[in-house]
């Protein structure tokens, strides 16, 4: 039996692959086809009609890395081809078996109109059905020639990243464009054999309908004429149709097909690219949808169609027409699908802000949950943040990527920080570019755990990146699945409708609380940091920019407000979050690219705060706050000298200075402000930092002890980090100088200089300062290694059952024993502007101003205490998908912060990262917003963006625990409205004692609309 059983699967095979589906197309005639090759970046379409053209032949290589060579085609369908489906068919010279990341191309007509996208897995456009014949074909095709990055399986170290160092001789070789009959008997036979086969390949051994198929299909084929495959192809599929249309069981699993296509708007290529990607990908979406009126597809991020709407404006109105037959679903809701971990709490909300804005000026649809299938891992505030913006539900899949522990869930509540649940799905297909293969079928229903509670499930099926999205194949696979025995039953469906079912369902699912890690991908907390200080400090210029601009706007007459400008550098933002981008796993050219994006939005929102500033009106210098806590710390006037001032939150004095509570000391190495004293060791180290106050030594070894790991992953190494680099490292403890740098009684510093590995040199300047207990560790580090990272180790001696550390709106708390796999498995980790680690009564804190990768860990000395480490990452050097990663400048400060509370880390957070501002101004006026309470933080301060002149504030409690205040205005109050994140109002605020009461949750945020009187 078993002989028998592999004779026909084998022949099966055979047939299939070599006679039914060479069969497809029945003839074909070739195109006249000529070329030109566009000289640099993409040309638009009239430029490129207007070019002068060179006869090509097929079998000619084509195409430098990143470039764009336009084809003419032309031709004749044959008279004797009336009546028959005829359409183009183009093979540019495709590999491999990933269909994005390659040549693709999209066909227009000689007037400019996008027709449709020609992809490795869908090759075909659409020229008649039924022809005529003697229809006059000509097309004029942009190909692009993009390299694939990914050869070799992420092993291959390339200069192919970046058309700086690309090179320009052709990568592809043109194999084939012509005109040709679809044989449609045929083609639908080719799939009937596929499904079938595929469900007989996973069904068991013992299963009767396992060997019904097999003895079907084998009897199918004895009908199969070798020599008029076209002529018995009608016979062959009548004598499928028993086993194909036998029904599924009444119990079997649904699942819900929604078409889709993850286009990452960059990765393996650049932003320029991802724009063409696009458009491309939506004009075989519109063409599907004529083609099937079941078919609905899902699309998310916002740039993207924005995209399309300004450079594709014919793709544009077929989408909105889509949109309006229902056949096309924004979802998600965000500008992009960002990061996950690494955006602030501010940035997270813009997201959906600006994503959930454009959907309703443009399709009049308000998105209803968020999708993000691909992102590193989920903070614990997205469930709050998600639903504060009008979202039901949350879709990913990426944590079944986990290394370690199986997620136990596909259908749960996700409980985020402050206790708000949104209902959540992982498609247990685990995959968002499904084909409906019996492989994927039965891997959904294998996987899916919650079975006898719940029994649908969700399937974005089409290929993503460049792929060209959903194809007929596709439908039809699902159409062939829809009630078929043996399978899961499919259902092409709008998301909406499946979480609805879903929910009703299986209304009390597990619930799971805290944030999504994904154990995997752990590097990119990380890698590029250059992308990322570009971002982090981004968001608190942006902070800054709306603060005084809002400052400036109450009080200055004349003063505009720039909505425009400050709304079009929160999408540059925004688009740089996506989940290749600021995580550091994109090729050279996006992050070369980022790196002067980021300076450009930096020069920009200085210019706008210097306006807002000076629109106050002229005066002497004064010192500006931009945090939301009071401040009395050290800055430096124009010509550097140092001032003690004390500044209210959101405000200013002048800078005249204040008497500190005590001068800085320097002796020798040793610094001292009267709260601490800090003693820097021969080797450039912390030997000790003692706590004043509190009388104790904070140290239990040597703090600032810089380690050089060798960090070669096993696979991804953009992305990776594996365990197995804690085995061999360097301690770097050889210092070239260690310097007394400044001695004065407002601040005392030492340099430290080392040279190391590749002609790599790091300088640090460990400063302290007066009236601070803040040691901050100002670092420049010009970077040669490769396959290393640098951590800087701060061994507390604190005995901390876990580590708090800052996320949007709020910190999460994280075990530092490792008892179970998951609590090993976090072995790094991400945080925000500070890590805290605490005991009863004591607490430290290290702060950073553009770090995100971190670990804790801790050992039992000898004498029986606890040593609790922090240890930051400063710098990666991973080679692939970008051969010099991080190498070159960094500049950076982190800051240890002895005997903190949590509220003293949030506040030195703000401070490190939102330096006190001089500028020349009059008597600045009373703070926009001041707040009264404790734990009551104002996170950002704003005009409201419809333009009506209100003031918009977003506040959130920031210890962990409730909170109660006053939040009283630098205005007269007429009134206050408590809203969603869209500033929609949602009730009216508690006014009281001219100003409004406030009462959080832990972690709860709000957002306040203030109506001036």
């Amino acid at each position: 039996m078993h002989d028998e059983r592999r004779r026909i699967e084998e022949r099966v095979q055979r047939l299939h692959d070599q006679r039914i589906k060479t069969a497809i197309y029945a003839a074909t005639v070739p195109f006249e086809v000529e070329a030109w090759q566009a000289p640099g970046e993409p040309v638009p379409f009239e430029e490129a009609a207007a070019a002068s053209y060179e006869p090509f032949a097929m079998g000619t290589p084509w195409g430098p890395p990143w470039g764009t060579t336009w084809f003419r085609m032309r031709g004749q369908v044959p008279a004797e081809w009336a009546g028959k489906r005829v359409e183009a068919v183009i093979d540019l010279g495709f590999v491999g078996d990933w269909p994005g990341n390659q040549a693709e191309a999209l066909v227009h007509l000689t007037d400019g109109t996008p027709l449709k996208a020609v992809n490795p897995l869908n090759q075909y456009v659409a020229i008649a059905n039924p022809a005529t014949g003697g229809e006059t074909v000509d097309y004029l095709v942009e190909a692009a020639s993009n390299p694939d990055i990914l050869a070799d399986n992420f092993s291959k170290i390339t200069p192919l990243g970046d058309k700086l160092t690309a090179g320009d001789q052709p990568i592809y070789t043109f194999r084939s464009a012509d005109i040709a009959i679809l044989d449609e008997e045929v083609w639908h036979l080719d799939l009937d054999v596929q499904v079938l086969r595929e469900l007989m390949l996973e069904l068991g051994e013992h299963d009767p309908r396992r060997h019904e198929i097999a003895h079907a299909l084998d009897r199918a084929m004895d009908l199969l004429d070798l020599d008029d495959v076209s002529g018995s192809a009608p016979a062959v599929r009548e004598s499928l149709q028993p086993v194909l249309s036998r029904p599924a069981h009444a119990s079997a699993h649904t699942v819900s097909g929604v078409g889709h296509a993850h286009i990452d708007s960059a990765w393996l290529w650049p932003i320029r690219e991802t724009k063409r990607k696009t458009s491309r990908t939506f004009s075989n979406v519109t063409s599907l949808a004529d083609e099937y009126d079941d078919f609905i597809f899902a699309c998310s991020q916002a740039q993207q169609y924005e995209w399309v709407r300004d450079n594709y404006p014919k793709v544009w109105a077929r989408i909105q027409e889509s949109v309006k037959k229902g056949q096309w679903a924004p979802v998600g809701g965000m500008w992009v699908e960002s990061d996950g971990n690494l955006p602030g709490g501010e940035a997270v909300a813009r997201q959906f802000i600006h994503g959930k804005r454009f959907f309703i000026e443009h399709f009049g649809i308000e998105t209803k949950g968020v999708w993000l299938p691909d992102s590193f891992g989920y903070n614990a505030a997205y469930p709050q943040i998600a639903k504060l913006a009008g979202n039901e539900w949350f879709l990913t899949q990426k944590i079944s990527w986990n290394q370690t522990n199986r997620f136990p869930h596909h259908t749960f509540w996700w409980e985020g920080i402050d206790g708000t649940r949104i209902f959540t799905h992982f498609p247990p297909v685990d995959t968002y570019n499904a084909r409906f293969s019996g492989e994927e079928m039965s891997r959904a229903v294998r996987n899916y755990q919650e079975k006898g509670g719940a029994s649908r499930s969700l399937a974005p099926f089409g290929w993503g990146d460049g792929g060209g999205g959903p194809t007929r194949e596709i439908m039809e696979r699902a159409r062939r699945l829809a009630d078929l025995e043996g399978s899961a039953k499919v259902v092409v469906e709008h998301p909406d409708e499946f979480f609805a079912k879903a929910r009703e369902e299986y209304p009390d699912a597990p619930v799971w609380v805290g944030e999504l890690y994904l154990e995997l991908h752990r590097a990119t907390y990380t890698s590029q940091a250059r992308t990322k200080q570009g971002n982090r400090r981004s968001e608190h210029l942006l902070r800054e920019a709306e603060l005084w601009a809002t400052t400036a706007a109450l009080h200055a007459p004349g003063y505009a407000y720039p909505h425009e400008k400050l709304d079009r550098l929160w999408k540059t933002v925004l688009l740089h979050q996506f989940h290749d981008i600021l995580p550091g796993s994109s090729i050279a050219w996006v992050h070369r690219e980022a790196e002067a994006e980021y300076a450009r939005v930096a020069g920009e929102l200085k210019e706008l705060t210097a306006e807002a500033l000076a629109a106050l009106g002229a005066g002497g210098p004064r010192a500006f706050n931009t945090s939301p806590y009071d401040r009395a710390e050290v800055v430096r006037t124009a010509d550097g000298a140092p001032v003690y001032v004390e500044v209210p939150a959101s405000g200013s004095v002048p800078l005249t200075g204040a008497r500190p509570p005590q001068p800085v000391t320097v002796s020798g190495r040793v610094l001292d402000n009267g709260l601490v004293r800090v003693e820097v060791a021969e080797d450039g180290t912390l030997s000790s930092v003692r706590d004043l106050r509190a009388d104790r030594e904070v140290l239990a070894d040597q703090g600032n002890l810089l380690r050089l790991h060798t960090d070669l992953p096993n696979y991804w190494d953009a992305w990776d980090i594996d365990k197995h680099y804690q085995n061999r490292y360097t301690d770097l403890l050889d210092a070239s100088s260690v310097t007394v740098v400044e001695q004065d009684p407002l601040v005392g510093a030492v340099r430290v200089e080392r040279s190391f590995g590749k002609g790599s040199t790091i300088t640090q300047t460990i400063t302290v300062r007066a009236g601070s207990p803040r040691i901050d560790i100002e670092t420049d580090i010009d970077w040669h290694e490769t396959e290393k990272i640098l951590k800087a180790a701060f061994p507390v001696d604190i005995r901390a059952p876990h580590s708090s550390a800052e996320i949007q709106f709020g910190h999460i708390q994280r075990p530092t024993h490792t008892n179970t796999s998951w609590e090993a498995a976090r072995f790094e980790v991400s945080g925000h502007r500070w890590v805290h680690l605490g005991e009863p009564g004591y607490g430290v804190a290290v702060i950073n101003d553009s770090t995100y990768g971190h670990d804790v860990s801790r050992t039992v000395r000898e004498d029986g205490g606890t040593t609790t480490t922090v240890r930051l990452s400063l710098v990666r050097a991973p080679r692939i998908p970008d051969p010099e990663a991080d190498q070159g400048r960094h500049r950076f400060t982190y800051a240890l912060l002895p005997g903190a509370t949590v509220e003293d880390a949030v506040a030195e957070g703000y401070a490190l990262n939102l330096p006190l501002r001089v500028a020349e101004a009059a008597g600045a006026p009373a703070p926009v917003v001041s707040v009264e309470g404790e734990g009551v933080t104002v996170e950002a301060v704003k005009l409201a963006d419809d333009a009506s002149g209100d003031v918009v504030v977003r506040l959130y409690e920031s210890r962990g625990g409730r909170a109660q205040g006053v939040l009283r205005t630098g205005f007269p109050l007429a009134g206050a409205q408590i809203t969603d994140l869209l500033e929609r109002p949602l009730e009216d605020a508690d006014l009281a004692d001219g100003g409004v009461s406030v009462t959080l949750r832990p972690f709860q945020i709000l957002t306040l609309r203030l109506r001036r009187g």
